[in-house]
């Protein structure tokens, strides 16, 4: 295993400081569509492309990315962290901090109901009213399946946000917003399109999945998470706040956005209205092991598993459930999910056959606009070979 830990000068520290706050609407860049059968794997059993994986945290600190901390795993291993973990103290990012891991979130969620499907207290083809009496207004007239909820494709629309700019979104930032507020708002305006009809990549979708998992359960949507996933995998650096509670307990990745023309520290944050969707805070070892656990059997049984991984035939599709179907260059199929909460940007991602798993967690201005971007250097040299 190789580890590389790099700090830069206090002029690097100069270049990104300006301290305290910010954030945009999510933005997830989807790949082409392309079909959902499983490919083989296209790389080699020569390891990960350590040159490649040097060659994305060399620089870091950045003017955009303050720290980087990358773990690879399967046919070799790799593990890299770089940056700092404070601009103010100038302290070393080390690969034990905890971070904000945004929607990666909804893999757990998505994990969740998935095992309550497999125990038999949820259908997957069942509407979800079934489970949820009088959500859904009279402008529902064919109410979403949990499935449509699970693969992006219940047409239902987005809900209330506190804040459409970086400016308004970081002033309400300890306000609360409850995902049940959040589903009230967004079912009242009806429906965008039919179930089935079309994939759309949004948060309001799992958030009613949230609410299900606890009216199925009669428990948190939190301690069903912890006892049915984060527990039995061992991710004991992952937790969900309590409430509103804006901080990251414990050593953890400060972060820094763009608001109002400076760089600002956006660490404590109020993201209750996230939830089920995107409010858990992990670490690079922890949602290795989410991966490792999630396609090695040990959290969704094999003919449901098939199912997460599988895209529906909506054109234009490239999610499963809880994950994304993306194909590398070199025609490695890749199963991965982005999270992106202000400040803080992570992937987890891995061939079905776990021959290769990359996660990483970034803090980076760049990170609410551009995901794609981070991915692409952190972690997809992982699967260059």
């Amino acid at each position: 295993m190789h580890t590389r830990t790099r700090t830069r000068t206090a002029v690097a520290v100069a270049l990104l400081a300006g301290l305290v706050a910010g954030a945009a609407p999510a933005a997830t860049a989807a790949p082409a569509p392309t079909a959902a059968a499983p490919a083989a794997w296209a790389g080699t059993a020569a390891g990960p492309d350590t040159a490649a994986l040097e060659r994305a945290i060399a620089h870091v600190p950045d003017d955009d990315v303050t720290a980087a901390l990358i773990r690879v795993g399967g046919d070799g291993s790799w593990t890299g962290a770089a940056g700092l973990r404070s601009l103010r103290t100038g302290a070393a990012a080390t690969q034990d901090l905890r971070f904000r891991a945004g929607s990666t979130t909804k893999v757990v969620t998505a994990s969740v109901v998935l095992q309550l499907v497999a125990e038999g207290r949820v259908e997957l083809d069942a509407p979800v009213t079934r489970y949820l009496p009088g959500l859904l207004p009279a402008s529902f007239t064919e109410p979403p399946t949990v499935r449509h909820l699970l693969t992006w494709t219940s047409g239902l629309q987005a809900g209330a946000t506190l804040g459409e700019t970086p400016e308004e979104m970081y002033a309400q930032r300890f306000r609360t917003l409850s995902p049940r507020r959040v589903v009230a708002t967004a079912v009242a305006k009806g429906p965008a399109f039919a179930p089935g009809e079309r994939q759309v990549y949004q948060n309001i979708d799992y958030t009613v999945l949230g609410l299900l998992i606890e009216k199925v359960t009669g428990d948190s949507y939190a301690h069903q998470a912890e006892r049915r996933v984060l527990r039995p995998l061992g991710m004991r650096g992952t937790n969900f706040p309590a409430g509103p509670d804006p901080l990251i307990h414990g050593p953890h990745l400060r972060a820094y956005a763009e608001v109002g023309g400076r760089t600002v520290d956006v660490t404590e944050w109020n993201m209750s209205d996230r939830w089920a969707v995107g409010d858990m805070i992990s670490t690079t070892a922890d949602l290795e092991k989410l991966v490792r656990g999630l396609f090695g059997g040990r959290v969704v049984t094999g003919p449901l598993l098939d199912q997460m991984l599988t895209v529906p035939d909506v054109a234009g599709a490239t999610h499963g459930m809880g994950l994304q179907r993306f194909v590398h260059d070199n025609g490695t199929v890749l199963w991965a999910k982005t999270g992106s909460r202000p400040g803080y940007h992570t992937v987890l991602a891995a061939t079905r056959d776990l021959r290769r798993t990359a996660v990483y967690g970034a803090t980076a201005r760049s990170a609410r606009h551009n995901g794609l971007g981070l991915a692409s250097r952190f972690a997809l040299p992982a699967f260059n070979r």
